[in-house]
């Protein structure tokens, strides 16, 4: 990915329901003005959700979905609606096809009423209005289309918009906790886990953050950070950010007058779910011989021999609590809705993920009394540096 790409987890996510045959597809076509999605006239032809990342005047970078008909039958068909209740955890702006000639029907009425519950803003289309011309009024919300003869296509993407205007709210990685001109250290170590040819979307983000508020960027290895500090001197950095992994040996080399925290701790307070991270880790000191713990990540990628996720953390808990704790993992779009008898959830940094999939996450794990925190939280805690990551979030005052 080049920096100049926005990733998924910063685009609007842009979803399409309602029942098969209403015109979902043919709509998103019209809306994309591509052929994105395939179009028949035989019901159920989506079967998965299908998702395009684009840009979309007037809105900029947005993830479009296209879901199967939430009325589908049979076995296969609940799988598909599952599928489709799962894209609403991700869902920032919602569109309801209907199908003008039928009207609401009580499956459409069902998701209007999952839109409300999950809080999220929406729209109800009603399609085909080039075959009925129909004559009842319409609410705030409501608006007539036509996909086939691009009718009123225009004004759906200009209230789409609209929408998304009033869910934005301006969010900087770090810049707002330095000033222009700051020196700012990134620690990437280069191992056998890092991505060959790149650096990871939290450091991409974290370097275009500092560079457009006028900061100075300087990017070491671990393995070179004592020789820069020391080059430094008699100036030291305003920041020092590190990966996760390298806490311990950075924490060591980095004197308590600088700053230090990570890139995983920033990305939890990007995503809104810093203060549930930091009171969720103190379940790591009560865990006991069979407890079990949820580690999840956002992305799906191949394991590494010291892959963070599967090896590395649980590694560190063992020998930090001295417990035969139970360890599961989950990867990519996979959550699971039932947490029963988890102990804790460690999450990754989510930088794959928007925020209303995290928040979910997290609220699925709170709701059901399971601490919920994250990879950096989690290895600071471990390495006994957590005060000190969190200090200059204004955080530190919080632990107990």
């Amino acid at each position: 990915m080049s920096m100049n790409d926005t990733p998924s987890g910063e685009r609007i996510h842009i979803g399409f329901f309602g029942r098969r045959n209403a015109g979902k597809s043919s709509l998103v076509n019209a809306v994309t003005d591509q052929e994105l999605a395939v179009v028949s006239e035989q019901k159920g032809t989506t079967t998965d959700p299908v998702m395009k990342s684009m840009e979309l005047l007037p809105l900029g970078p947005v993830l479009i979905i296209d879901t199967p008909g939430f009325d589908d039958e049979g076995t296969l068909g609940e799988k598909r609606m599952q599928k489709t209740r799962q894209v609403l955890n991700r869902t920032d702006i919602a569109i309801l096809v209907v199908d003008a000639i039928e009207g609401l029907q009580p499956c459409d009425e069902e998701l209007v009423d999952l839109f409300q519950k999950k809080q999220i803003p929406y729209l109800i289309v009603y399609n085909k209005s080039d075959i009925v011309h129909a004559d009842f009024p319409l609410h705030e919300h409501e608006m007539f289309v036509s996909a086939k003869e691009k009718t009123n296509i225009h004004e759906l993407k200009e209230r789409i918009a609209s929408l998304a205007k009033r869910e934005a709210e301006e969010k900087v990685l770090v810049s707002d906790l330095v000033k222009p001109g700051s020196v700012v250290v990134l620690v990437i170590p280069i191992d056998a886990s890092a991505p060959k040819g790149r650096i990871i979307l939290p450091q991409q983000q974290v370097i275009r953050d500092l560079l457009e508020h006028g900061c100075m960027a300087a990017c070491v290895r671990d393995t070179e950070l004592p020789q820069f500090l020391e080059k430094m001197k008699p100036a030291k950095p305003d920041l020092v950010i590190t990966d996760s992994q390298a806490f311990k040996r950075v924490a060591a080399d980095v004197p308590a007058d600088i700053p230090l925290t990570s890139f995983s701790i920033l990305m939890a307070r990007y995503k809104g779910f810093l203060d549930t991270a930091i009171a969720g880790v103190a379940a790591i000191e009560k865990l006991e011989d069979g407890s079990r713990i949820l580690i999840s990540e956002g992305c799906t990628h191949h394991r590494q021999c010291e892959d963070i996720g599967t090896v590395k953390i649980p590694k560190w808990l063992r020998a930090h609590t001295g417990k035969e704790i139970e360890i599961e993992t989950t990867s990519g779009r996979e959550f699971p809705e039932d947490l029963a008898g988890y102990d804790l959830v460690i999450h990754c940094g989510a930088c794959m993920l928007n925020e209303k999939e995290v928040q979910y996450r997290m609220k699925t794990a709170i709701d059901q009394g399971v601490p919920f925190t994250n990879y950096g939280i989690t290895i600071a805690q471990t390495n006994g540096i957590l005060k000190r990551s969190v200090e200059i979030l204004g955080k530190a005052d919080e632990l107990v």
